[in-house]
């Protein structure tokens, strides 16, 4: 009884600190989008499995997974990038390809 009364606190306890954990990234993007408006800014939030590491910036083509200590590689383009420089211009493609498809424009992988 004492075992399976730790096993459901446990779960209990991940299960609330989930819940806490979400509720203050639901907080923290609420500001963010609260202050883009006040600047007049534009706010997007783009899908969470993005492959952005791992798809080229130049070509779109997506590349394999990768471990983390690789922060340079070469796509089959020829074109070399730095790891978190194409992730950011990536999010960034991805960002303004839901602005512009959402006023009826049209939208391409590369920016």
């Amino acid at each position: 009884m004492f075992v399976e009364d730790l096993c459901v606190r446990g779960l209990a306890r991940t299960r609330l600190a989930k819940s806490v954990h979400d509720a203050g990234w639901s907080m923290f993007v609420t500001m963010l989008e609260e202050k883009a408006r006040t600047w007049g800014r534009t706010f997007a939030e783009v899908d969470r499995w993005l492959p952005s590491t791992r798809m080229c910036s130049h070509c779109g083509v997506v590349g394999d997974k990768k471990p983390l200590h690789v922060r340079e590689w070469t796509c089959g383009c020829g074109v070399t990038h730095d790891r978190d420089m194409n992730a950011a211009v990536n999010i960034l493609a991805a960002g303004r390809a839901e602005r512009l498809n959402a006023c009826g424009g049209t939208v391409s992988p590369a920016a």
